[in-house]
């Protein structure tokens, strides 16, 4: 399967109710894309061995989306057979007073992956130019000065903020993918449903979430827009259809394992001097 045709162009003018979110391509059914899923798993463990072994370069994966379209699900199953040293997986939620005192970006900044890892984040600075976008109020209440607040061009200045930390990532060897799990308002409906119905899954249900549901075609706007500006050559965005969690799943992890395939990961070869002290330690070793 072509998972380029995912990809957002950049500048690219969306429309997310001509989605197709039940799309599962060349998939005919969940139990095929399992075994991919297996096999794409194996080469994602391999490769992040590689990536922490070679301690150089980092990939920064971030995952927005609305509610129930399977963030967690998708992080919880392809990255199942990834070593926990090698990950790091922060979710954001509503910022602290300490986090508003600084720039939007300050909070992810800090928690970017180090070399020779992999960083996932669910949610991101992104919500800075959606929820925020979507309910005004917000944005009013932050501690910034007015002159900023009221400008016509607050977004379109966040969206090169964006742009330009996003290269400064990629110009210093971080990696960066971005996935927009694109779940229709009907599934979101079933998957809500399914949460207060049952009990194991109750936890995970917020009757603030259904309040939101009221904003969708907002949401969808705020997306279109954050979504075609800032995917870049260096940092794209992939659209993924979300009805379908197994195609969710498949399609996310062969577009990170063909990135980081596409990273030239190597283990470092070893200098004379070290092959040496191998060999020393080896006779060391065997003449016990």
């Amino acid at each position: 399967m072509n998972y380029e045709e995912f990809r957002v162009k950049s500048g690219k003018k969306l429309n997310f109710e001509k989605s197709d979110t039940k799309y599962t391509g060349d998939y005919s059914g969940k139990e095929q894309a399992q075994k991919d899923l297996a096999n794409n798993i194996e080469r994602l463990k391999e490769l992040q061995n590689m990536l922490y072994a070679q301690d150089a370069q980092s990939l920064l994966i971030i995952f927005q989306a609305m509610d129930a379209a399977g963030k967690d699900s998708a992080i919880k199953h392809v990255m199942s057979g990834i070593n926990p040293q090698g990950v790091q997986v922060y979710s954001f939620k509503q910022p602290s007073n300490e986090e508003l005192d600084h720039d939007f970006l300050w909070r992810c900044a800090k928690a970017t992956p180090e070399r020779g890892r992999i960083g996932i984040f669910n949610r991101s600075y992104y919500e800075e130019v959606l929820v925020v976008r979507v309910h005004p109020e917000i944005l009013k209440n932050q501690p910034l000065p007015d002159k900023i607040k009221n400008s016509r061009s607050i977004w379109k200045n966040r969206f090169e903020n964006i742009r330009s930390f996003e290269k400064n990532l990629t110009d210093n060897g971080t990696q960066i993918l971005k996935f927009f799990l694109n779940v229709s308002k009907d599934e979101q409906k079933e998957r809500f449903l399914a949460r207060i119905e049952t009990p194991e899954k109750n936890w995970k249900f917020s009757a603030a979430d259904v309040k939101e549901r009221g904003f969708w075609k907002d949401y969808m706007r705020a997306y279109e827009k954050a979504i075609a500006a800032t995917s870049t050559e260096n940092a794209p965005w992939y659209v993924i259809p979300a009805d379908k969690k197994w195609f969710t799943r498949i399609a996310v992890s062969e577009i990170i394992a063909r990135k980081l395939e596409s990273m030239n990961l190597k283990y470092p070869q070893i200098t004379e001097e070290h092959r040496q002290s191998l060999e020393e330690a080896k006779n060391l070793l065997e003449n016990e």
